[in-house]
């Protein structure tokens, strides 16, 4: 199978003519050099007419089964207070809102800057009969009343709220694959390769080999997918004989990755751990800093295990704290891997990420979320929250994501984040803090424009290197291929 792809412009150079044979990159020639007419090309033949051509996209960070299933909760991302969220809520009841297993739930309210807490009463006065659940917009709290305690068998506080690893065990209880159509797996990678993205690194908390495997039976074929491992099930998959990087299914797209472990919390949740505490905390408080999820002493053996069955490791660390604890472990351990989010990171932790050939996994659409909460909640330190710039010129290797559903799986948007570190009318954050173009693109991608290369390539309606913030947000894709095979077109 071949595919000629005729006047694309790569990276603001002049236009080239490219093959595509069984899957990779067979020749980069001068535009005009290949021709239907002179039998030079082969197979399908495509007109790109100048337009821009590039690695295809790669998002670093998603959890798939919560990005699918977003869409059918109450959206709550607009919301801006508690007595927001409950009014939402009893709308969307009003309005014959979709039930989750009899739950009514919703996604996406941010506590972080309110100015009433959530409570108990609260949400009960407001929707007492039915179970409620509602996701924060980080993943990593929610807000239920007494009736979904109730039926969960969780104790609440007067709060309303669950958080940290009681909450990601109720979470996930709602997310089994086949509650949830086929179909919408598959509009969602198809969504994606609409934005030219390529690939994931899956990190939902689920039996990733074995769902992934059926995906693409059934016809999900158009992405790439790194699928992870939680500790729950590490000791099953050693058993099994999986090893990062084995292949999972027979088409070669999805390929097993590395053992999640999540040391620390989120800073909406005011969880992640750092150095210092939060503003207005008693100093004394068990949570004045933060927490620590899973001890470093367990963290140590969980990476130990891993590395000696072949299985490397992706720790989530956000509080500077997590960052330093985490770092210290890879160290003592002598192995490379990957640091989730790393979104405060004390001045002398930026350089040991190369040090230790760590990389940076990183989602650059959260400081745009977040700017407001990091400037209350981590204040005198944000010169070095979501500091990518910093992480940067000290050497580390950057990856870009979106922590889909949390910001949308979209490397466009990451990429204007990571340059501009601005949105809407705000002017740029700790613009000190932005990485140059060809950064955020080397971090988005996992292959080159090159002979040889796997022709998982983006085609865009926009030379990137030119557009401002805006037009990076709004990119249009006019083609994405996986393996040199279209899976969105409009060429």
């Amino acid at each position: 199978m071949s595919l000629t792809l005729l006047g694309a412009r790569p990276f603001g150079e002049e236009p080239v003519d490219i093959v595509i044979r069984d899957g990779l990159i067979a020749e980069i020639v001068p535009a005009g050099t290949l021709s239907a007419e002179d039998g030079a090309a082969d197979g399908e033949i495509v007109d790109v007419s100048g337009r821009w051509i590039g690695p295809g996209m790669w998002d670093s960070h998603v959890h798939f089964t919560q990005h699918v299933i977003r869409r059918s909760r109450i959206d709550l991302t607009q919301t801006r207070s508690a007595q927001d969220v409950l009014d939402v809520t009893v709308r969307a009841r009003a309005d014959g809102a979709v039930l989750t297993g009899g739950i009514l739930m919703g996604y996406g309210f941010r506590d972080g800057l309110w100015a009433e807490p959530a409570t108990l009463a609260a949400i009960d006065e407001a929707i007492g009969d039915i179970p409620v659940v509602l996701v924060s917009g980080d993943l990593h709290c929610g807000w239920m009343n007494s009736a979904a305690a109730s039926r969960l068998g969780v104790q609440l506080d007067a709060s309303g709220l669950l958080r940290e690893v009681p909450w990601i065990e109720v979470l996930h209880s709602f997310d089994q694959s086949d509650a949830l159509p086929l179909s919408a797996y598959r509009a969602a990678a198809d969504a994606a390769a609409s934005r030219g993205v390529v690939g994931i690194v899956e990190f939902e908390k689920t039996d990733n080999v074995v769902e992934w495997r059926s995906r693409v039976q059934n016809g999900i074929t158009s992405l790439r997918v790194e699928a992870a491992v939680w500790p729950d099930r590490l000791e099953r998959v050693i058993a099994d004989g999986w090893r990062t990087g084995d292949p999972i299914d027979d088409q070669g797209l999805v390929s097993f990755g590395r053992l999640k472990v999540v040391v620390d919390g989120s800073l909406n949740t005011r969880t992640a751990w750092c150095w210092d505490p939060y503003p207005g905390m008693d100093p004394s408080h068990p949570l004045a800093c933060g927490m620590e999820s899973v001890p470093i002493s367990e963290l140590s053996a969980l990476l130990e295990r891993a590395r000696d069955a072949g299985i490397d490791a992706a720790v989530h660390a956000i509080g500077d704290r997590a960052n330093s604890e985490v770092l210290d472990t890879f160290a003592a351990l002598g192995m490379p891997g990957v640091i989730e989010h790393a979104q405060l990171v004390r001045e002398d932790d930026f350089a040991r990420f190369a040090e230790l050939g760590l990389v940076a996994s990183v989602q650059p659409e959260h400081a745009m979320d977040d700017r407001d909460v990091a400037d209350h909640h981590w204040a005198g330190r944000t010169d070095r929250a979501f500091a990518f710039g910093s992480l940067h010129r000290a050497g580390a290797e950057l990856r870009l994501g979106s922590d889909a559903p949390v910001a949308p799986l979209d490397q466009w948007i990451s990429i204007s984040a990571a340059t501009a570190r601005s949105r809407g009318e705000r002017e740029a954050w700790h613009p000190e803090q932005q990485v140059p173009m060809d950064v955020a693109l080397a971090a988005s991608t996992r292959s080159t424009l090159a002979v040889g290369q796997p022709a998982d390539l983006v085609i865009t309606g926009r030379d990137p290197y030119a557009c401002d913030r805006d037009e990076l947000r709004d990119m249009p894709v006019a083609a994405t291929l996986l393996g040199g095979r279209f899976t969105w077109r409009t060429i």
